[in-house]
């Protein structure tokens, strides 16, 4: 059972939540999901406000919700910013402003609440959307529903996931208002993001060793591309961070990584994403998955003729796939470092620097 006030939770719901007189919380679920934040899903008996004094049946409704809640862990990402550090509050003012700014499918969104006294921590309650979510352990390319598809919806999902990747690069990033993400004097892009990163991956690292992620640092400083027009950046852009229903995406999540970044830093995850699933973890391509070069081109070209970004040069494609599995191996060292100070795993342990992501990172590392 989460440790949080009901009743405090109680009188905030109601307090957000329009036209309601009461609210009686049910049974909280902790699904074991994401790396950063604690999600806590619940179901509330809702009572909207009436004239009469009793509650009609009509006037009673049952309603699915999901709270995030900021943790005491060191943050799995780089702040952005020094003055954004709080990931809960980072995810809900970007999926705010992409929900206001576009169609891209966002959970409704009820309030973010900053006064750890509320509820232990700062936290945000959104709409709970059913369907379901390709997961990594057991990686869906080996079971579950994608594993189980016809090979024409494993292709439409794939295709249908890029769109929406797509759509969000579309947004403009100033007048949707994600100004915040850049700091007063710094110049948003590729370079600023590699000296994040970097810096975060040194800190992780606290004076270990790990040669792979030494010789990516110096192979992408060395070839830094020339970016493309910047835009919003999702961040964490794969199937897992989409809710599918009938294969086609009715919910984006998980904007803690959002950046102001070219659009091929996205599509570069994307790919070393899908990459890591099939060569390092999963199974075989099944039948009806596009190619890496498939969906490489499906993106170019689903963005060309939706008045989006075009023309991105393949290298800075690669380059940023090998990004991505440089940032992937800083986040697995950082996720590690948290459960060795939870106590869930030794502190002489070695997965740190010995995974699959790491492997994954240096057969893509050229000669």
């Amino acid at each position: 059972m989460p440790d949080l006030s009901i009743p405090n939770l109680r009188q905030w719901l109601i307090s957000h939540l329009e036209d309601v007189s009461d609210v009686t919380i049910g049974e909280l679920e902790t699904p074991k999901s994401g790396y950063s934040a604690e999600t806590i899903i619940f179901s509330a008996q809702i009572t909207r406000k009436s004239a009469s004094s009793q509650p009609t049946a009509t006037q009673l409704e049952i309603t699915k919700f999901v709270l995030r809640r900021e943790t005491p862990d060191d943050p799995v990402y780089p702040a952005q910013s020094p003055s954004i550090d709080v990931e809960i509050s980072i995810q809900y003012r970007a999926m705010e402003a992409v929900a206001a700014a576009s169609d891209v499918p966002i959970a409704p969104l009820y309030g973010y609440e900053s006064d750890p006294e509320v509820l232990g921590a700062p936290f945000f309650v959104m709409g709970f959307i059913p369907g379901e979510v390709p997961v990594e352990d057991p990686n869906y390319t080996t079971s579950g529903f994608f594993y189980d598809a016809q090979p024409a919806q494993r292709n439409q999902m794939l295709r249908s996931g890029i769109e929406i990747m797509a759509s969000i690069h579309r947004i403009d990033w100033q007048k949707a208002g994600f100004d915040w993400l850049v700091p007063e004097g710094i110049i948003p892009g590729t370079a600023y993001q590699l000296n994040l990163w970097e810096n975060a991956a040194a800190e992780a690292l606290d004076g270990r060793e790990l040669p792979a992620m030494e010789r990516s640092f110096d192979w992408l400083r060395e070839n830094l591309p020339k970016d493309s027009p910047l835009g919003i950046g999702w961040g964490d852009a794969r199937p897992g961070n989409i809710i599918w229903q009938n294969f086609t995406p009715a919910c984006v999540t998980d904007f803690e990584a959002t950046a102001i970044v070219p659009p091929e830093f996205d599509l570069g995850w994307w790919l070393m994403f899908d990459r890591w699933s099939h060569d390092h973890i999963g199974g075989p391509r099944l039948a009806g998955e596009p190619s890496l070069e498939e969906q490489r081109d499906h993106y170019l070209s689903y963005a060309q003729s939706s008045g989006g970004f075009c023309e991105i040069p393949e290298a800075n494609i690669f380059y940023q796939e090998v990004f991505a599995a440089a940032r992937y191996v800083a986040i697995v060292v950082r996720v590690m470092n948290r459960s060795v100070a939870r106590g869930e795993l030794p502190s002489d342990n070695t997965y740190w620097r010995e995974n699959p992501v790491v492997d994954c990172l240096e057969a893509l590392l050229p000669d």
